[in-house]
């Protein structure tokens, strides 16, 4: 039985609601267009456009936008992903009517006044350069150029100082007018509230609201060799990303890969890089694994910090870890703890209120239903020692793998 229900409007914006018995109510809604939607020489428009959502709309004023909710006491914010454009609020549940008219407000009926576009580009151009102050961030976008080089996903979703400085209302409005398609838009509620009850609050501020089904364009990204890059920077310690392409969100071998990465790199202290690297040889205070995937395209990547003299061993060492991943399938028990505390931490994760509600609109985006924790652990613990193995051996693939490094400038 589906714990959550759907209702579509005749524009297609579709409503997911989920009960839960609490006084406050998470909300969001997310759009179907991020910065893979973006066309060249426009780096940073779907993160400038959610920035400006804020700013000023029909019939509200900033600081009538800003306080429409705080004022109440709710949370609101956003935020751009290389697919998705998303808010979101946290609030208590008697206020819900007033969240929906303000993002019916603000995706639909914003303007994007001239002042306000200058005053947050300065916003976004100090964003990036603290961005870039940070190595251990900016590896991680300069490494996505790297693996997706000549395409939308290399691009960082701040955008370059070059190609915000040249955005203007037209790139706007174009960029919405082609991609916020009322057809991939989902509105999520979680909260203590009758579905008949929030169908009609729904209905009353999204069912005006044009159809637009201009249809996706969506490229896949080619495929690339492996490859090796090292870069100097005025920073103290050696940064480095290693990583290959995965497997997109509806491959049958995702559950595989997310068990992998969780029990190579995870969540927790006791992840096989965090044992070896930095617990048995002391040598990088941070080491980690994720996985992410797309519609058409995923991404692995492991990320470690260390001084630079101890680099070559961490890396060497990080090989070590894949290797035996590639060579030897997990034992029965090592295959049983794995799932156990993989399935462990999805469950704690659904204690997150807002952002389960944010995952299933995604899911409910991409793949037109949203499975139960039920389904996720019996997809977990169906992975067999034997496909990850191949696993291992197809993504871990050394002669596959990109490899990038800061490193300290003498």
């Amino acid at each position: 039985m589906l714990d959550y229900q759907v209702h579509t409007l005749p524009n297609g914006i579709k409503l997911l609601f989920k009960h839960s018995p609490s006084a406050i109510t998470h909300c969001c809604m997310m759009v179907n267009a991020g910065a893979r939607d973006e066309k060249p020489g426009k780096d940073g428009l779907a993160h400038f456009i959610e920035h400006l959502l804020f700013k000023e709309t029909e019939r509200r004023s900033t600081t009538q936008i800003l306080n429409h909710l705080e004022l109440v006491g709710a949370d609101l914010n956003a935020y751009t992903t290389k697919e998705y454009t998303c808010l979101h609020a946290s609030l208590l549940k008697q206020h819900l009517s007033k969240a929906v008219d303000l993002f019916e407000d603000l995706i639909f009926h914003s303007t994007f006044p001239q002042d306000e576009l200058e005053k947050e580009r300065g916003v976004i151009l100090d964003e990036i350069a603290s961005y870039l102050d940070q190595p251990e961030e900016a590896i991680q976008d300069d490494f996505e150029g790297l693996l997706f080089k000549g395409h939308a996903f290399g691009n960082n979703i701040l955008g370059a100082p070059e190609s915000v400085n040249a955005l203007s209302k037209d790139d706007i409005d174009d960029f919405i007018a082609t991609n916020y398609n009322t057809h991939q838009m989902v509105f999520g509620v979680f909260g203590d509230h009758d579905f008949n009850a929030v169908i009609k609050m729904f209905s009353k501020y999204f069912e005006g609201v044009k159809a637009n089904e201009q249809p996706k364009n969506r490229i896949a990204p080619v495929t690339i060799q492996g490859a090796e890059l090292s870069l100097k920077r005025p920073i103290s310690q050696t940064h480095c990303v290693i990583g290959n392409r995965a497997y997109p969100s509806n491959h049958p071998e995702k559950y595989g890969l997310l068990l992998l990465n969780n029990l190579l790199g995870g969540m927790g202290m006791s992840s096989r890089l965090n044992l070896e690297i930095r617990e048995k040889h002391g040598i990088a205070y941070t080491i980690d694994s994720s996985y992410t995937s797309f519609t058409d395209t995923g991404l692995f990547s492991i990320y470690f910090g260390t001084d630079a003299e101890k680099a070559a061993k961490a890396l060497r060492l990080t090989h070590k870890e894949l290797k035996k991943l590639r060579d030897k399938p997990l034992g029965t028990l090592q295959l049983h703890q794995a799932k156990q505390k993989f399935t462990g931490q999805i469950a704690l994760a659904e204690e997150n209120r807002l952002s389960l509600i944010l995952s299933m609109c995604k899911s409910l985006m991409d793949f037109d239903r949203v499975d139960s924790l039920e389904e996720v652990f019996g997809k977990v613990n169906a992975v067999t020692a034997e496909q990850l193995l191949q696993i291992s051996n197809e993504v871990f693939d050394p002669a596959a793998m990109c490899t990038l490094m800061f490193e300290p400038e003498e």
